[in-house]
């Protein structure tokens, strides 16, 4: 089982689409069993998929041990696919988190799934709190979306530091250049001054991911955003490898 955390400390970077869209590669083009865990109160990966949270029970259940993973989580329409979803219990994780006093109470609840799962893909808030640092315990490869901007370099900075601060075994981190518009001089210089890093473009199969609730592999598979998509997974599968 690996743990695959999609994470920024800046919004609005794609994470999600990006974190949808590497769950369905995951699960439906490798074939592995796969669990999409959004942690974001704003439940963003659950409506991608078309998936709405269970109302017996809140996403912030499980870390108070008021309720199993199980409870909560929800098949999707792929094969091999679940989903954990968020709902707004979540915007008072980190007092929760706090009032317990565990540390690796995420790292601990993901070990308990490994028994289902092969891969566990976090989609995260983008926030710098308790959250952000459990999450990079239970990781062991940090995704960081990086739209061509002058704040990307300090975003990667940022997430950097949060993992040597709170990670003893830190996991490999792999920036990827996201919404990429190569007819722009800024994002054609920040692809030629990180020419190895994996790119996800802007284009408008991705931004159909929303309205059609599908990934870009299932509704447009030949397209430049899925083949994009399917090359960040095998980057990500060679640095699990590795």
């Amino acid at each position: 089982m690996a743990v695959i955390a999609v994470y920024s400390v800046k919004g609005g970077v794609g994470k999600t689409t990006i974190a949808a869209n590497l769950a369905w590669f995951s699960a439906a083009v490798s074939r592995r069993k796969t669990l999409l865990w959004d942690l974001d109160a704003a439940g963003g990966a659950g409506f991608l998929f078309g998936v709405e949270p269970r109302r017996s029970r809140s996403a912030q259940s499980i870390f108070a041990k008021d309720a199993a993973p199980a409870d909560l989580i929800r098949h999707t329409a792929i094969d091999m696919l679940d989903l954990l979803p968020a709902d707004e219990s979540l915007r008072d994780l980190d007092g929760l988190l706090a009032r317990i006093g565990k540390k690796k109470r995420l790292a601990r609840l993901a070990e308990d799934l490994s028994t289902q799962y092969e891969r566990i893909i976090l989609d995260c808030p983008p926030v710098l709190s308790e959250l952000s640092a459990q999450v990079i315990r239970a990781a062991d490869v940090v995704i960081v979306p990086l739209p061509p901007s002058p704040l990307s370099a300090r975003a990667l900075d940022m997430v950097t530091q949060e993992i040597r601060t709170h990670a003893k075994a830190q996991p490999p981190i792999l920036p990827v250049l996201s919404m990429l518009d190569l007819r722009r001089n800024l994002h054609r210089a920040a692809r030629q001054a990180n020419p190895g890093w994996p790119v996800i473009p802007q284009a408008s199969a991705v931004e159909q991911c929303a309205v059609l609730q599908r990934a870009v592999g299932d509704f447009a598979p030949t397209s430049p955003a899925a083949r994009a998509f399917g090359q960040l997974w095998t980057a990500i599968e060679r640095r699990l490898a590795g």
